[in-house]
């Protein structure tokens, strides 16, 4: 008799089913790597807001991260922006003046910000308290409501600085219970902390993407 195996038919159909599960591990597996290949070495983008008070030093920063040296600046009337390529990450920063007649002005700048980075002048004991007002007025409006927060306490190359812990007290952070905050001591001239305070950034916005 010359009739088909019946379970040769199985036989086959069941290869068949198992190359197709293979083919569906190896296509997710795939999709997996790359997933995980563009996580490693895509860029990422990130949207930051640099304000504080007027001489704090926000521009001197914005162009060390950009150019790595230091530049000639004169009081910001408006904004500066500029990308910053750090590791995987492309932050593009906006340095926005901080004179007392163009700070309502800051808020056109809070839509779709993910991290704000404060500058303290870490020698201007006389206006840290109008430091303290500003910040916290900008925390409390709603666009801002997620974004990070980081403090560089600059000039702390200067002998009579207040060192970081004094400023957090001066800052009232610690009442920022619902915030992600930190604050890095920074030398904009040497650019000490600077990228201690970026990767800092882009690890915490990252986690929270």
């Amino acid at each position: 008799m010359t009739g088909e195996n019946p379970n040769a038919r199985v036989f086959h159909r069941g290869d068949a089913r198992a190359a197709a599960h293979g083919d569906e591990r190896t296509r997710a597996m795939g999709i997996t790597f790359a997933k995980l290949f563009q996580r490693l070495f895509s860029k990422k983008e990130m949207r930051i807001l640099m304000v504080g008070l007027d001489a704090a030093g926000k521009t001197t920063i914005l162009y060390k991260l950009k150019l790595g040296e230091i530049v000639t600046t004169i009081p910001t009337i408006g904004f500066n922006v500029e990308t910053v390529e750090y590791k995987n990450i492309s932050f593009t920063v906006w340095d926005v003046g901080g004179q007392d007649k163009i700070r309502p002005l800051w808020r056109h700048y809070f839509q779709n910000t993910q991290g704000l980075i404060f500058v303290v002048d870490s020698n201007d004991r006389d206006r840290v308290s109008e430091a303290r007002d500003e910040l916290h007025r900008m925390l409390n409006e709603d666009e801002l409501r997620d974004a990070v927060l980081l403090v560089f306490a600059n000039k702390q190359d200067l002998p009579n600085a207040m060192s970081a812990a004094e400023i957090t007290d001066k800052l009232g952070l610690h009442s920022l219970r619902q915030r992600h905050w930190f604050i890095q001591s920074t030398c904009a001239t040497s650019g000490e902390g600077l990228y201690e305070g970026l990767d800092w950034l882009s690890s915490n916005i990252s986690q929270r993407a």
